[in-house]
């Protein structure tokens, strides 16, 4: 019986194969024990291998924890703590989100042979497939590169995914299109020497215009708007401006213009020696510091400007740079069908309310860009070969992924789009809402992420369902909103740049574990992702949706004529914002409503186990949670005062409440702790930091490092509206972590009074010996 190895010889890039067998080597190596688990993880990562949630044989079920049955024998582990036979994602690179149909189709089979059927489209465009065994995943990339497709280095300290505007090239609004130049970076750094040695991930995008959405360069490590000029001889000129160190994250940074213009021809030259920066003096020790807007922050755009600069001069010459640029005449898209106007139409309200929202005219007449609507950015494999089938007949190989987790089916004739609406919704794909507040953006949160609190995509999925019924009843501006959800701080739902963006927490509440998720208001979708919002408080998991529809109506209720959320957001400001979120923060008894103890579409009830708190613990509860309400408090009048334009007090303010919070936690074991900061940074560091109470299991000691950061520059602070911005996000998230260690403390001292004291017994005397 032959192999897929053997059958795909011929089909795959000699390349690529050649990588795929190695990685199957070292699978083979790792089992006998020949490579080092965390060598052979970051191995793995490169080629777009995850771990996934519970790949440590340990699930909680509400009550404890409990062992899952894994096939694995010994102590066979493909990275620290990941069982060899857990289940794994596997991350697949779709440069640009540009599919054809035959990929496609490859995609819906290896997801149902090597996965559980679902595809999952992700916020870079990428394909996810889940519970894939790692011992299935060389033949996998084999059949993924038979039909142009790679996993290399869609994980691990790499370039990920370049992406760029779904609409590149029929948009009415972009320069030109960017698609050839995401490509052709896009293979320029796939594997390049230059970007094997960072220190964190790389993120690029490609944008065609600098109004919309799609492109979202302003969040990337590596952004280019496009951008034309007349040149010396009176032709146009192509080229982009280049933006570095933006990100979002745990603390989102706007990102800088490195150059307000540079030529089509400089493009990967460019890329290049900023690559060659970022490795050469990005941090590497520290995680939590070691993305490329740390950098950028750190020396400033002038002087990272010299450096890339000193680099360029220094780059050996390479005729891929330019080689590219002779075929972009060639490049273009290839039609299914001819173009054709739309004639009378029929008044199928449900065909309406599609066309209305998911389709868009292109800037060729006669075509259109229609959305496929994805919730939570699945469909299965059944639903992706019809979803080809329909693309082969109506637009061939012209389909995209998007950032919003959805796939878009580009050069529609118009008059096909009645009989397109009527196929999709027969295959379930029907859908109307795209880019509208059903849209909901959700990170897989902890239905698979290791990092993930509460429950994003359960969550998601309830508002989704909400909206959806209503949709046709909302005013146009609540239509017009974006709902963005992250599991956790990192921001892979993309909240900060939402109109309501929501992320997971968790609190101690009567001394149980209650799902939350903080609130983040005045983000900026548009612009490339423009305004970055910040939280304004916590808000129980079970309550988000009511408290959707209390902030929306009271929006229509007092915007000022045609008022956007945003500057509604602004001009009433955070203090009559948070007294919304008050409204719904509050947890009742478990005994009167025990609903809100557990998570959206998650059967677990998490606090079961932690319900009959010691009273031992009872005066800690007390103490702590006043004192973290106050450092609460502190965070949210520093943020009153950024909105006010007074950095400095912001700053100052900020500096405080996470001095109180790590007080807060000082006082637990030093109940006499003053008011020092000095002492209070050097009680929290020996008792908590240097314990590693404090410590976060996978960010380490991130979060402490920002109260010491800015403890260590009391004297000597520079101000700035930047620094301030900084700052907030790097409160919000010590106080997250001073919440979350004040849980851990509340544990232990459960566990403690939970064990009986065993009295002392004194052993018999020993008989003398006998002479």
């Amino acid at each position: 019986m032959s192999s897929w190895k053997q059958e795909l010889a011929d089909v795959m890039p000699a390349e690529l194969s050649r990588e795929i067998d190695i990685f199957e080597n070292q699978i083979d190596l790792k089992k006998q024990g020949k490579v080092e688990d965390k060598l052979f993880a970051e191995t793995r990562l490169r080629r777009g291998v995850y771990g996934q949630r519970y790949d440590n044989a340990q699930r909680h079920d509400g009550v404890a924890h409990r062992e899952l049955a894994y096939p694995s024998t010994g102590n066979l582990f493909k990275g620290p703590d990941t069982v060899w036979d857990a289940p794994g994602m596997m991350r697949i690179k779709i440069p640009y989100g540009g599919l054809s149909a035959a990929q496609l189709e490859l995609l819906a089979d290896v997801a149902e042979e090597y996965s559980d059927a679902i595809l999952h489209v992700t916020t870079r465009q990428d394909i996810q497939l889940h519970y894939v065994h790692i011992d299935d995943t060389p033949d996998l990339m084999r059949r993924l590169a038979a039909v142009g497709i790679t996993t290399r280095e869609a994980c691990g300290n790499s370039v990920r995914n370049v992406t760029a505007c779904p609409k590149a090239g029929c948009c009415k609004t972009e320069q030109f299109d960017v698609t050839p130049y995401a490509d052709a970076l896009t293979r320029f750094l796939l594997g390049h020497p230059d970007v094997q040695d960072f220190g964190r991930k790389f993120k690029v995008a490609f944008s065609g215009c600098a109004q919309e959405a799609c492109g979202l360069t302003n969040i990337h490590d590596l952004g280019f708007l496009a951008r034309t000029r007349t040149g010396a001889d009176g032709n146009v000129e192509r080229g982009f401006e280049i933006q570095v160190g933006g990100g979002l994250g745990a603390v989102p940074h706007y990102a800088k213009v490195l150059y307000a213009f540079a030529g089509e021809d400089e493009i990967l030259p460019i890329s290049q020696a900023i690559s060659r920066v970022f490795a050469k003096h990005g941090e590497k020790k520290n995680r939590g510091k070691a993305r490329m807007k740390f950098l950028v922050a750190k020396w400033g755009i002038e002087a990272f400007r010299e450096e890339v600069e000193k680099e360029r001069a220094n780059l050996p010459e390479d005729p891929r740079w330019t080689d590219y640029i002779d075929s972009l005449d060639q490049y273009g898209e290839v039609p299914a069908r001819e173009p054709k106007k739309a004639e009378a139409r029929r008044f199928d309200p449900n065909e309406l309310a599609w066309e209305s929202t998911n389709v868009v005219e292109q800037k060729q007449d006669g075509y259109s860009i229609a959305t496929v609507t994805l919730p939570l950015g699945d469909l299965t494999s059944t639903q992706t070969r019809q979803l080809a089938d329909l693309a082969r007949k109506y637009v061939g190989d012209n389909i995209r992924t998007t950032v919003e987790q959805n796939m878009v089916l580009r050069w529609v004739p118009d008059a096909d789009l009645p009989e397109l609406f009527n196929e999709l919704q027969a295959i379930g794909l029907g859908s109307p809402g795209a880019g509208t507040i059903q849209d909901i953006v959700a990170c897989p949160g902890t239905d698979t992420c290791k990092l993930g609190i509460a429950n994003s995509r359960g969550l998601a999925a309830e508002l989704h369902e909400r909206l959806a019924v209503k949709y046709q009843h909302l005013d146009e501006a609540i239509q017009g909103l974006h709902i963005k959800i992250s599991g956790c701080f990192n921001s892979c739902g993309q909240h900060h740049v939402s109109d309501l963006g929501f992320y997971g927490v968790s609190r101690k509440v009567q001394g149980t574990t209650v799902p939350h998720f903080r609130v983040v208001l005045g983000g900026q979708w548009e612009d490339n992702g423009g305004a970055y919002g910040l939280t304004i408080g916590a808000v129980p998991s079970k309550r988000v949706p009511d408290f959707v529809d209390a902030l929306t109506d009271r929006y229509l209720a007092e915007r000022e004529g045609k008022e956007g959320f945003q500057a509604f957001v602004q001009r009433i400001g955070k203090r009559e914002l948070k007294k919304v979120v008050d409204e719904f923060a509050t947890v009742p008894d478990y005994n009167e409503d025990a609903t809100l103890f557990s998570d959206w579409r998650d059967p677990r009830e998490f606090t079961i186990s932690d319900i009959g708190v010691g009273e031992c613990a009872g005066e800690v509860v007390t103490r702590v949670e006043f004192d973290l309400q106050e450092a609460e408090r502190l965070y949210f009048e520093a943020q009153l005062y950024y909105d006010e334009g007074q950095p400095q007090k912001a700053d100052d303010t900020a500096y405080a409440a996470m001095v109180e919070a790590a007080r807060a936690l000082v006082r637990v074991e030093d109940e006499n702790i003053g008011n020092d900061p000095d002492t209070i940074v050097d009680e929290f560091r020996t008792r908590f930091y240097d314990t590693g109470l404090f410590q976060d299991r996978y960010a380490g000691g991130k979060f402490a490092s920002y109260l010491f950061n800015r403890h260590a520059e009391a004297g000597s602070r520079e101000y700035s509206e930047e620094f301030a911005r900084y700052l907030l996000e790097e409160t919000q998230l010590f106080i997250e972590a001073a919440h979350a260690c004040h849980g851990k403390l509340l544990e232990q001292r459960q566990q403690q009074a939970a064990v009986p004291s065993i009295p002392k017994i004194k052993p018999p005397r020993r008989p003398a010996a006998k002479a």
